[in-house]
């Protein structure tokens, strides 16, 4: 005859089922720092703290957008033909380039990998941050929309940089995701960045450049 306890458990509600996944053990958010946030020692999902249920609805709403607009192409300089031809002697000139980043990312949205690039302008924009106060709360942001299995814009990290990451984040500085950047910046360079190459996207770039030169010559 089943326990108390276990009847219970065999009943869930509605509410219930609609919850994000489980975390696992090596997935889940780190010890954050007592001093930091006194009402929970850990990240994990059986914390019943506000912060938990905060973070669940920023999972909902991280699912809801996980499409976000493209900035308009108005506000970027038009490259010129000798910047589109550049960006296919390297990969770090392709990413130095803001009309370049812009151009992949595009790209990589068709691909359904946007992420990648949201994730590595993420942390270039965290390592700019010299407030204590404002890298804590970008880290967790971060951590929350690409490192985290809860995030439909969760990128591919191995389990080292993970490890590395969730030590890291018990004292976020503005160098936490460095590894991990560096990872998703080869992948995007290894797997993706050849396919752009190939891609309509480029080629069509590519000729107008031409084509613009002709008609300037």
């Amino acid at each position: 005859m089943p326990t108390p306890h276990e009847t219970e458990k065999q009943h869930v509600g509605p509410e219930e089922a609609d919850q994000p996944p489980s975390m696992s053990s090596h997935d889940a958010a780190p010890p954050a720092a007592p001093s930091r946030n006194p009402c929970c020692l850990c990240w994990c999902c059986c914390c019943s703290c506000s912060w938990n249920e905060e973070r669940r609805r920023a999972w909902r709403v991280s699912r809801e957008n996980k499409l976000q607009p493209l900035p308009s192409c108005e506000a970027c300089a038009t490259p010129s033909p000798e910047e589109v031809r550049s960006w296919a002697q390297s990969f770090d000139k392709l990413m130095h380039s803001p009309a370049g980043r812009s151009v992949f990312r595009e790209f990589l949205r068709t691909e359904y990998s946007e992420e990648n690039m949201l994730f590595w302008l993420a942390c270039e924009e965290l390592k700019a941050e010299a407030n204590q106060h404002v890298v804590d709360e970008k880290a967790r942001l971060i951590y929350e929309d690409y490192v985290s299995i809860l995030s439909p814009k969760e990128v591919s990290l191995d389990s080292r940089v993970r490890e590395g990451i969730n030590k890291k984040m018990q004292e976020p500085s503005a160098h936490t995701f460095d590894d991990a950047q560096l990872q998703i910046y080869t992948l995007m360079h290894r797997d993706s960045y050849p396919r752009f190459l190939s891609s309509p996207t480029y080629r069509a770039l590519l000729l107008r450049g031409s084509s613009q030169s002709s008609s300037e010559a």
